[in-house]
C-alpha cells in the first residue's frame, strides 16, 4: 500500500477526551473516529488490526472444533422472556419496538438465540458435542462509556456456545476453550492470565476471565507471579484429547479478580515474593452454566436410553474491540504504538527519504515490489515530506520494522532496517533486505504454534 493513496488521518495533538494511552494513540494514529458517546468508526488502519485479531480467533476456534455461523444483531424479546432475563438484565439492554409494535432488543449477548437454534435442529445425543460461534456486533448501553473501545457501547465480540450431554462432557468443552484462549492471546502477543471470575448476568458457577496486566485496567487482580512466564500449549496439543492436566496446571497457581479474591487463601498459598496485586484488562471470559438456558427454553436431546434430558451449556467470549487497545496498553512507548507482528496492520514501513530523486524512486519502487512479492505486508511512505515527518508517522503507527532507503546509502547499495520495539538499526545490502526482513518477520507471525 502506498501511503500517498492511503487514508491515514494521523493527529499531531493529543485529543482531550482520551484518558488512557491506548485511546490517545488509537485516535492519533488514525485508527478510530468517535461518532457518539461509546460509538466509534474503525478507520482503515484500525480495521486492518481488527481483521488480524479476528483471523487469529477464527483459526483457533476452528482448530478447537467450533463451527462458525452468524446471528443477527436484533433479537426478539420473547426469547428473553422465556429465559427470564428480559426484565432482569437491566438498563444496559437497548430495548426497541418495531413498526408492528413487537418488542425487540439489540443483542448484548446470544445465549437465548443460540439455544433456540439448537432446540430447533438437534434431537439426539448422537449429534453432540456441538460448539457454535460467531463474531458479531453487540450493544450494551453503558452508563459511562470510557477509555475508547475498551468500554464502548457498541463492540465486536466472538461468542461461542457449547452443548453437551452431561457435566463431564461439558467440562471437556470448557477445557478446550480454556486452552484455545491461552493460544489465541499468545498469538496476539499478549500475556493473558486466566483468573477465577464472577459469572454476572450470564449465570452459572464456573468462570475464568483472561486478564492482561495493565495500570489502566478496570479490574483489581491477584495472582501468582509464575503465571506470567508459564509456557503456552503449542502444536502438540490435540484438542480432542484430555486437556484437564493443562487446565489444572494453570489453575493450580492462585489467580482471581477482585470480585472473587479470598485474601486468606491468596496469602497462605502464594509466597510473599511471588504475590502480584495489580490492575488488569479483561480480554476474554469463559463460562459453564449447565442447564440455565436449556431448561427454560426446552433444549433437550434423547440420551442413549431414550430419555429426554436438558443439555449442558457453556459460553465463551472474546471482545475484539477490547483486545486491540489492550495490545497497545502492553506495547507502546513515548513515540507511539509498537505492534506485535501477528496483529500489525502492516509488517514493514518502507521509507523513501528523497522521493524527488529519480534513482531513489527507482530503488524504492523495486524494494516495494520485492517486499510485496515476498508476501510481506508493506506500507510505502512515498509522500513528498521531510524525513522527520515520515519517521514520526512510522513510529506513531507502530509497524514492527522500518526499511529506510535514501540517496546516501543507495550509492553504496545499502539500506537500513529499524526494529521498532528496540530501536536497533542495522545496515544491509539492498539485495539482502527482503531476505533479512523475512527472517525477522516469519518467526514473529506466530501462525505455526
Amino acid at each position: 500500500m502506498r501511503l500517498s493513496r492511503y487514508f491515514l488521518p494521523v493527529l499531531r495533538d493529543v485529543p482531550k477526551e482520551a484518558e488512557i494511552v491506548s485511546h490517545r494513540l488509537m485516535l492519533r494514529a488514525g485508527m478510530l473516529k468517535q461518532e457518539a458517546a461509546g460509538l466509534y468508526a474503525w478507520l482503515p488502519l484500525g480495521y486492518r488490526v481488527l481483521r488480524k485479531i479476528q483471523a487469529i480467533i477464527e483459526q483457533e476456534q476452528d482448530r478447537a472444533g467450533a463451527h462458525e455461523m452468524l446471528m443477527p444483531t436484533i433479537q426478539s424479546a420473547d426469547l428473553w422472556r422465556e429465559s427470564g432475563r428480559y426484565d432482569a438484565y437491566g438498563k444496559e439492554m437497548l430495548r426497541i419496538t418495531d413498526r408492528h409494535e413487537r418488542d425487540m432488543l439489540y443483542g448484548p449477548t446470544n445465549e437465548e438465540m443460540i439455544t433456540d437454534i439448537f432446540r430447533a435442529h438437534v434431537r439426539s445425543y448422537k449429534d453432540l458435542p456441538l460448539n457454535l460461534y460467531h463474531i458479531q456486533w453487540k450493544f450494551r448501553d453503558e452508563i459511562r462509556p470510557r477509555f475508547g473501545t475498551m468500554r464502548s457501547r457498541e463492540f465486536l465480540m466472538k461468542d461461542a456456545y457449547s452443548f453437551d450431554l452431561d457435566l463431564g462432557r461439558a467440562r471437556e468443552a470448557y477445557n478446550r476453550m480454556f486452552v484455545s484462549y491461552l493460544r489465541t492471546f499468545y498469538r496476539m502477543g499478549l500475556t493473558a492470565i486466566p483468573m477465577r471470575a464472577e459469572t454476572g448476568p450470564i449465570g452459572g458457577d464456573l468462570s475464568h476471565e483472561f486478564i492482561v496486566l495493565a495500570d489502566t485496567g478496570e479490574s483489581g487482580v491477584f495472582c501468582h507471579a509464575d503465571l506470567l512466564d508459564k509456557p503456552i500449549p503449542t502444536h502438540d496439543v490435540d484438542y480432542l484429547s484430555d486437556l484437564q492436566p493443562i487446565v489444572d496446571d494453570w489453575t493450580s497457581l492462585y489467580a482471581a479478580t477482585e470480585d472473587m479474591i479470598d485474601m486468606a487463601e491468596f496469602e497462605s498459598t502464594v509466597p510473599e515474593d511471588k504475590r502480584i496485586a495489580a490492575r488488569g484488562i479483561e480480554v476474554g471470559q469463559v463460562f459453564y452454566f449447565g442447564t440455565k438456558y436449556s431448561d427454560p427454553l426446552g433444549a433437550t436431546v434423547t440420551d442413549d436410553e431414550g430419555k429426554e434430558v436438558a443439555v449442558h451449556m457453556g459460553s465463551y467470549g472474546i471482545g475484539l474491540t477490547r483486545v486491540a487497545p489492550a495490545i497497545i496498553e502492553a506495547n507502546h512507548d513515548d513515540d507511539g504504538i509498537i505492534w506485535p507482528v501477528s496483529v500489525a496492520p502492516f509488517e514493514v514501513a518502507l521509507i523513501n527519504l528523497k522521493p524527488g530523486d529519480k534513482d531513489c524512486n527507482t530503488a524504492n519502487e523495486g524494494l516495494y515490489q520485492s517486499l510485496t512479492n515476498a508476501g510481506i505486508e508493506v506500507l510505502y511512505d512515498d509522500r513528498d515530506l521531510g524525513a522527520g515527518a515520515k519517521f514520526a508517522t512510522a513510529d506513531l503507527i507502530g509497524l514492527p520494522y522500518q526499511l529506510i532507503a535514501g540517496p546516501r546509502g543507495l550509492k553504496n547499495n545499502e539500506v537500513e532496517i529499524k526494529h521498532r520495539r528496540t530501536g536497533e538499526r542495522e545496515t544491509v545490502s539492498t539485495d539482502a533486505a527482503v531476505a533479512r526482513l523475512l527472517a525477522l518477520i516469519e518467526p514473529e507471525r506466530r501462525d505455526k504454534i
